[in-house]
């Protein structure tokens, strides 16, 4: 199973790459969305993946006996996603309103001295 989140890790973060290098500003949004699901995912690959065994210390014990979830990369997820979701929509606004007062999505247009109102 961490094989398989790894090579969706690295698919991630190399489509979100590719994205963002393009002239679009469309896609350097999707790209930005890509690289943040990539991240995320390796958050919750770095906290271990072990199903049916809470963080819980049985009564009687100091440590853990066996493998367990552990609860801080799922905490700090939860948290990147409400944020990402945040940024993404003040993105896609942004753009939306980029758009409109220049007419294009291309970088390479937008990056240019002309004033526009």
């Amino acid at each position: 199973m961490e094989i398989l989140l790894a090579l969706m890790i690295g698919t991630l973060y190399a489509a979100g790459i590719y994205m963002i290098l393009r002239r679009s500003l469309v896609k350097l949004i999707i790209g930005i969305i890509l690289l943040g699901n990539g991240a995320n995912l390796l958050i919750f690959l770095l906290g271990r993946i072990a199903k049916g065994h809470p963080p819980i210390i049985p009564e009687g014990a100091e440590t853990f006996l066996e493998a367990y979830s552990d609860p801080l990369p799922q905490a700090l997820i939860l948290t990147a996603i409400v944020i990402s979701f945040g940024l993404q929509s003040f993105a896609i606004i942004l753009v939306k309103r980029a758009h409109k007062v220049v007419k294009t999505d291309d970088l390479d247009e937008m990056n240019a001295t002309d004033e526009y109102s």
